[in-house]
């Protein structure tokens, strides 16, 4: 019996987790199984597969309808209610829930069952959460940034139940068909602003007792994630949990005054405790994290009051089946095994705890709850915060014990405002002082991103570590000598002897604009730096988190989609040195101009610049002067054209070696300025990539460029379909390239590609860009 919870869990999660992953051939081996447990009686089996069905088909519902492809970029009248809103700098960003959606414009696919979308609406009529609306929009699938290690805006959309994102249009104008009818909603601001005594009170009440994590700044989460304490700050496990004791403990005192003699036998403490905590998580608005830290309250009562419960472990099964079955759409999300990876170490932690010295086992919890954290950080994340064990020894009784209490008893006596206004008083004393230690201690100790070699060995060396303190049965005779033994590894950790041979060139998916990074064996490159928009917001922000050292940084020319993160890599990063046309292309110092012949030589491999000529030729026009950088190790070639129009390209044939080349980055983006058929021709490059924004206005890549590539016979990639697209050469062999939206690698032989190739169409209407069927290079 105690292996039924732990295959039903496993059943959920592996039902859910195919049907996510879209695999269709599972169906008819479901049913020969579900057939084959019926004719056998195996009931067990019988159950898991129920239960992985269940999940599997939740989650098929769950999971949004997606726009389709063919609305991309059009114009659609939707009606809806808002459910979220967001005012930011010039603009609202609300979540609106759609009841209907009429495509503009005849011969247009349907939108109907949309569910779920985001817009921005700028300079917008005064917006409440609850107005229904009827406004035009135009919409794209959910969409984001694709770049090796980095969140994954597009499934984060998708699992917040968004089927598009888009903005608001001017005209026809938004009618506005029903007043906000909130009044639990409006009623909590109302208190928030009559009570909370600054804008930076109502803003931490607002995170910390309502879950409303949009109240805080980008900057306040930052802190908060270097000091290692955003679990804080969110109505999260520990919070729920904290409301379901105290409602337990003030029940239970009740029910002794009330039946001194048979109290502990009764029921309605418990039963109450359950209902309270079910109370706060609609009031916080069960949103995923506070509706998965209900679910194992719930069943964490359950199990405590012993009324024919299960185990504590046979509990945690439990609450894992019933999550998955109520939040299927969780099971890609780090937070889901987060919680239940820290409530397994707090039961590990406690179940064997020793009698008495209640503060040395606090400590010994904590202590391991650093070490599971931080494994978990580095697996999710890939950043370690450094002072997270002593900040949360001091700041998780601080707001756990100080700020949640008088921020819930605040709202618990609202009807009393004189005690509301004084409680809250000391809540905004208590939140700046926490405010202004967090930043203190983040500006001081930022979050550590290891390098990438070291990531696995410190997160197994880590995870041994709690693991040595975990485990039942072993006495201090082995947890320290094991303990020490693997601190002593720490320092010995290096990486890994690497192959000099091999380099590589990513072109990141940065929107319309481009951002190539070469990398050889002791060396990191840059060639142009992205864009930036007039928000201040550059791409390149979210490539790096932590600071690094670029060898050089090559810019094209002054174009913001090509020069927009300049600031950006000169503010956070360590530039060795900075080639540009010439010293006034960008606002920093030591600019070296890019003139051909230059060249260097950097682990086998060759950078060498072939465009300008010399500053008396230097072209007027910006995308002109672009520099162009060829890279070879002898076998393989790179070439970096920025904006160079066909003009410039016909001058450099007489310098340009036949070909075939490895890689060619299309110049101007795809457009039909660029790219001209007497270089196509002169080059036969066996791989081109469109650095290119998803949906851009200008549609690149352009047909005619897109004709003139297959013509050649070249693999062609958009960083709009196919995410970055990483190129891995190894000097004098083979190579293999990849986009990280398919991760499909195709093998380089010497003469030629062998195995498939990614096909892109250029859509004339919309500019979207199609990712056709994997196809040999001969057939495209």
């Amino acid at each position: 019996m105690k292996w039924h919870l732990p295959l039903l869990a496993m059943s959920a999660v592996a039902g859910g987790w195919l049907a996510l992953k879209g695999y269709p051939a599972v169906a008819p081996l479901w049913m020969l199984l579900l057939m084959l447990a019926l004719a056998l009686r195996r009931w067990l089996l019988v159950g898991c597969l129920l239960v992985a069905l269940l999940a599997g088909g939740h989650a098929i519902m769950a999971k949004p309808r997606l726009l389709a492809d063919g609305l991309a970029g059009q114009e659609v009248r939707l009606t809806g209610r808002i459910v979220e809103l967001e005012t930011l700098q010039g603009r609202d960003r609300l979540a609106l829930v759609v009841t209907s959606c009429h495509p503009l414009h005849h011969g247009l696919p349907k939108c109907e069952g949309l569910g779920r979308v985001r817009l921005n609406w700028y300079r917008p009529e005064p917006l409440a959460i609850g107005q229904h609306w009827q406004l035009t929009a135009r919409l794209k699938p959910p969409h984001g940034y694709a770049n090796p290690d980095s969140f994954d805006y597009r499934y984060w959309l998708i699992r917040q139940g968004f089927g598009a994102t888009g903005y608001v249009r001017d005209a026809p104008r938004a009618v506005l068909q029903q007043a906000a009818h909130r009044p639990v909603g409006a009623w909590l601001d109302q208190q928030l602003k009559a009570h909370a005594p600054s804008g930076a009170a109502r803003a931490w009440l607002a995170a910390l007792t309502l879950g409303r994590s949009e109240a805080l700044s980008g900057a306040q989460w930052q802190a908060l994630a270097d000091t290692g304490t955003s679990h804080l700050m969110v109505v999260s496990g520990l919070h729920v949990s904290l409301v379901a004791v105290w409602a337990l403990l003030l029940c239970r005192g009740l029910s002794r005054l009330l039946q001194p003699t048979r109290w502990r036998m009764l029921d309605w403490p418990w039963l109450m405790a359950a209902l309270t905590t079910f109370g706060y998580a609609a009031l916080a608005g069960f949103g995923a994290p506070v509706l998965r830290a209900a679910i194992m309250t719930i069943i964490g009562l359950w199990v405590a009051s012993g009324r024919h419960a299960p185990g504590v472990w046979q509990g945690w099964w439990l609450a894992l089946v019933v999550v998955v079955l109520c939040q299927p759409l969780e099971i890609m999300s780090p937070g889901l095994w987060l919680s239940f990876g820290a409530v397994a170490t707090l039961i590990m932690a406690w179940c064997r705890r020793p009698r008495g010295r209640g503060g040395m086992v606090l400590l010994r919890t904590q202590c391991l709850m650093a070490l599971v954290t931080a494994v978990a950080s580095l697996w999710a994340f890939d950043r370690l915060s450094l002072i997270a064990l002593p900040v949360n020894l001091l700041a998780i009784p601080w707001v756990t014990m100080i700020m949640v209490p008088l921020g819930l008893l605040g709202w618990l006596l609202t009807p009393l405002p004189m005690l509301t206004d004084w409680l809250w008083q000391l809540f905004g004393l208590c939140a700046d002082g926490f405010a202004q230690a967090i930043t203190a201690l983040a500006s001081h100790f930022p979050a550590w991103q290891p390098a990438h070699w070291l990531k696995l060995p410190l997160m197994m060396v880590l995870g041994l570590l709690a693991l040595c303190w975990l485990l039942p049965g072993l006495d201090l005779r082995w947890r320290i000598p094991a303990s020490l033994s693997l601190l002593l590894v720490l320092p010995g950790l290096a990486p890994l002897a690497s192959d000099s041979r091999h380099w590589s060139v990513v072109v990141h998916d940065i929107g319309q604009g481009e951002l190539v990074e070469i990398r050889t064996a002791h060396s990191r490159w840059l060639y142009d730096t992205g864009p930036r928009f007039p928000s201040g917001f550059a791409p390149i922000m979210t490539l790096w988190q932590t600071p690094g050292h670029f060898d050089g940084v090559i810019v094209s020319h002054g174009d913001l989609d090509h020069a927009g993160g300049v600031r950006v890599l000169a503010e956070r990063h360590d530039v060795g040195h900075w080639w540009a046309p010439t010293r006034h292309t960008m606002a920093v110092s030591g600019i070296t101009p890019c003139r051909a012949g230059a060249a260097w030589r950097v682990d086998g491999i060759t950078f060498r610049f072939l465009w300008p000529m010399a500053d008396v030729t230097l072209p007027a026009e910006d995308n002109e002067r672009s520099c162009i950088l060829a890279i070879t190790d002898g076998r393989h070639r790179v070439l970096l054209t920025g904006d160079a129009d066909t003009a410039v390209e016909r001058q450099l044939l007489a310098h340009l070696a036949a070909g075939p080349i490895t890689l060619l980055v299309a110049g101007h983006h795809g457009s039909s300025s660029s790219s001209g058929s007497a270089l196509i021709n002169h080059l036969k490059p066996r791989h081109v990539i469109f650095s290119a924004g998803y949906l851009n206005r200008y549609h690149h890549p352009a047909d005619a460029v897109v004709r003139r590539f297959h013509h050649a016979r070249s693999c062609l990639w958009s960083t709009a379909v196919d995410g970055a697209v990483t190129l891995d050469l190894v000097r004098g062999g083979g190579g293999s390239i990849r986009g990280v939206r398919h991760h499909a690698s195709d093998r380089m032989a010497v003469g030629g590609v062998e195995g498939g190739c990614a096909g892109v169409e250029s859509a004339p209407l919309s500019g979207a860009l199609h990712v056709g069927q994997r196809r040999t290079s001969e057939t495209s």
